[in-house]
């Protein structure tokens, strides 16, 4: 079932059992855009049904919003022209060299390729994958592109970030929402989930352009304005007191002496993520 979050804006929730996350659908008065094609076929035709049901014009395009699996993997279900950034193409591209059964991502999750998290909510959403089939996007863009859907325009934003570089957000001036995707999250892929500092400053700068009231993330509920950067506030903050530090007891240190305060759990974890993130610096130079 989709929930209404805004005038002509809708959104199907996520499912966290497998990984599911939002996918969203504009309504415009010529035609209407689906957001991200969901973690399956299954999970695909679960949304089209839902969308037949509201008497809307027909979905003309699906935007992709970044390569992970978990929003890709109903594209071809889905059975629309896509549109996505460059980047994002040329690794959906890759991917469909992959295979899909277990053995296959048991082996990338040996070698790294792959993380266990993904690979348990891939079996889990899908028990069988003979007939998957990944389909490229049909048309990209490399920074911004607007898209006029009969009044109301959506505006598709490359704006990068470490849990994928090639995400892009989508923005309803009219409605003043704007679907995140993935890109506010850590960097899953490569070791210690991990935050970088540079990034995300110039992450949030693309976000903070846009005057939005409500917010649609990959994986959790939708979040107002006032709550969403609430949460950015302070997760900035924290990444200004880490700084360049690699040692978690002396972030936590740092951390105690500033707040006064020991860290909860929740900004535990954030030391730990720009901590992450300076190691992986340290590391590659």
């Amino acid at each position: 079932m989709l929930k209404k979050i805004a005038n002509r804006v809708y959104y199907m929730p996520h499912v966290s059992e497998t990984d599911r996350p939002t996918l969203g659908l504009i309504c415009g008065d010529n035609y209407s855009l689906i957001i991200d094609s969901g973690n399956s076929p299954a999970h695909a035709k679960d949304f089209l049904n839902s969308a037949q049901k509201m008497g809307i014009t027909p979905a003309k395009f699906v935007v992709i919003t970044h390569w992970h699996w978990d929003h890709i993997f109903g594209m071809k279900t889905m059975d629309l022209p896509t549109v996505s950034h460059a980047d994002t193409k040329e690794k959906i591209q890759y991917l469909k060299t992959l295979k899909w059964d277990d053995a296959s991502l048991d082996a990338r999750v040996a070698t790294g390729e792959e993380i266990e998290f993904c690979r348990d909510m891939i079996k889990r959403e899908m028990p069988t994958r003979d007939h998957l089939e990944l389909k490229a996007p049909d048309f990209t863009f490399d920074g911004k592109i607007e898209m006029d859907l009969g009044g109301v325009t959506s505006i598709v934003e490359h704006v990068g970030g470490v849990h994928a570089q090639d995400s892009s957000i989508v923005y309803i001036p009219d409605a003043k929402v704007m679907f995140l995707g993935d890109c506010i999250y850590q960097d899953f892929y490569s070791g210690d989930w991990s935050y970088d500092q540079n990034e995300l400053t110039i992450l949030l700068d693309k976000i903070k352009k846009y005057d939005a009231d409500y917010y649609l993330t990959g994986h959790q509920d939708p979040k107002t304005h006032a709550e969403l950067w609430s949460e950015l506030d302070e997760l900035s903050l924290i990444g200004e007191l880490v700084g360049s530090e690699i040692s978690l007891d002396n972030a936590v240190a740092r951390f105690n002496e500033v707040r006064k305060t020991a860290p909860n759990e929740e900004q535990l974890e954030y030391i730990q993520n720009f901590v992450s993130g300076n190691q992986k610096i340290r590391n590659e130079a």
